[in-house]
C-alpha cells in the first residue's frame, strides 16, 4: 500500500470513530462493558468488602444544655485581720510577754497559761495600767519621782506575779515572788475607780483592804487595796460577774500604798511537785480579758 492510501485510510477510521463518540446513546439501561480482569489477581481469593462511607455525626439536640467548662477556683481571701483593742481614751493596748519582769526586780515565770479564760477585767473602766508599784515611779525601790508620773499611766503592760517579795510562790522560779499583779486605774485619783466582780460566785471574807470572792467554779480571787468605806459587798454576799465591788484606794493597813489594785488568783494546779492550791500567774488572764473588754466597749 502506498503511503498516500495509508493516510486516507487512517483519516477515514478517525472520521469513524468520531461520530460513533457523538451518536452513542447515554442509555443507563444498556450495559457497561465489562472491566478488564487484573491478571495478577488471585482466582481463589474472596474480595475484600467496600469500606463503608463513614456517615456525618447525629447533630446535637438543639434542646440539649451542653456543658459548660467550669471557673476556676477563686483565690482564697485575706484573712480578716481584728482590730487593735482601743482603750476608753483611744489609745491601743500593748503588752509585755510574761515574766518579762522590770530589770532587777527578779526572776519571772515565763511559761504561763490563761488560768481563768472567762473571767472578767477586775476594774469596771476600760483604762487600766498593769505594772509594778514598788519598782515604779513613786515606789520605795522605784527610779523616782511620784506614783501619778505619766509613765506609770501608758502602755506597754508589765508582769509583776515574782517580783522579789518574800511570799511562798511556788508557781515562780525563786519559790517566793509578789503572788499577783498590781494594777493601776485610769488616772491617779483615790477612790474614784471602781473593781467588779471577775466571776459569778460568793463573797467569803472582807479585811481592812481586801475582798475575797470564791467563784461557782471554785476559783479564789483576792482583791487588795480597796476602800472598804465605800465597798458595796459584805461577807457571805452572792455576786454576778461584772458587778461592783467597791473602789480602789491606797489602803494598807494604816499605811498608805500606791493607788492601785492588787489582784490574784488562787487554784488546785500542779507546781511541778504535785497538786496544790496556790496562787498561779494572772497576767496572761488579765490580758485576755482586758482585751475582750476593749473590743466589746468599742463594738
Amino acid at each position: 500500500m502506498s503511503r498516500a492510501a495509508e493516510l486516507t485510510l487512517a483519516a477515514a477510521v478517525a472520521t469513524a470513530g468520531i461520530a460513533a463518540m457523538i451518536w452513542w446513546p447515554e442509555d443507563a439501561s444498556l450495559p457497561l462493558p465489562p472491566a478488564a480482569e487484573d491478571p495478577m489477581a488471585d482466582p481463589n481469593e474472596t474480595p475484600a468488602p467496600e469500606d463503608p462511607v463513614p456517615s456525618d455525626p447525629e447533630p446535637a439536640d438543639p434542646g440539649e444544655e451542653l456543658p459548660q467548662p467550669e471557673d476556676p477556683p477563686a483565690p482564697d481571701a485575706d484573712p480578716e485581720v481584728p482590730p487593735d483593742p482601743v482603750d476608753d481614751a483611744g489609745i491601743v493596748f500593748t503588752w509585755m510577754p510574761p515574766g518579762d519582769l522590770v530589770p532587777d526586780s527578779g526572776t519571772g515565770q515565763t511559761e504561763q497559761i490563761n488560768y481563768a479564760p472567762e473571767m472578767r477585767f477586775p476594774m469596771e473602766a476600760g483604762q487600766a495600767y498593769a505594772n509594778s508599784q514598788v519598782y515604779g515611779h513613786g515606789g520605795f525601790l522605784g527610779p523616782g519621782g511620784g506614783q501619778c508620773d505619766a509613765n506609770n499611766y501608758a502602755y506597754a503592760w508589765r508582769d509583776n506575779f515574782c517580783e522579789t517579795r518574800g511570799y511562798n510562790t511556788p508557781m515562780c522560779p525563786a519559790g517566793t515572788g509578789h503572788q499577783g499583779q498590781d494594777i493601776r486605774p485610769a488616772t491617779c485619783q483615790d477612790d474614784t475607780h471602781w473593781a467588779v466582780a471577775v466571776a459569778s460566785g460568793t463573797i467569803t471574807s472582807i479585811g481592812s483592804y481586801s475582798v475575797r470572792l470564791m467563784s461557782d467554779e471554785g476559783v479564789r480571787y483576792t482583791y487588795l487595796h480597796l476602800d472598804k468605806d465605800t465597798l458595796l459587798v459584805e461577807a457571805g454576799d452572792t455576786v454576778s460577774q461584772g458587778d461592783r465591788i467597791g473602789l480602789v484606794s491606797n489602803e494598807f493597813g494604816g499605811t498608805a500604798t500606791t493607788i492601785h489594785l492588787h489582784f490574784e488568783i488562787k487554784m488546785a494546779v500542779d507546781t511541778g511537785a504535785g497538786l496544790q492550791n496556790t496562787n498561779v500567774p494572772p497576767y496572761m488572764a488579765l490580758v485576755d480579758s482586758y482585751e475582750r473588754l476593749l473590743l466589746a466597749q468599742n463594738g
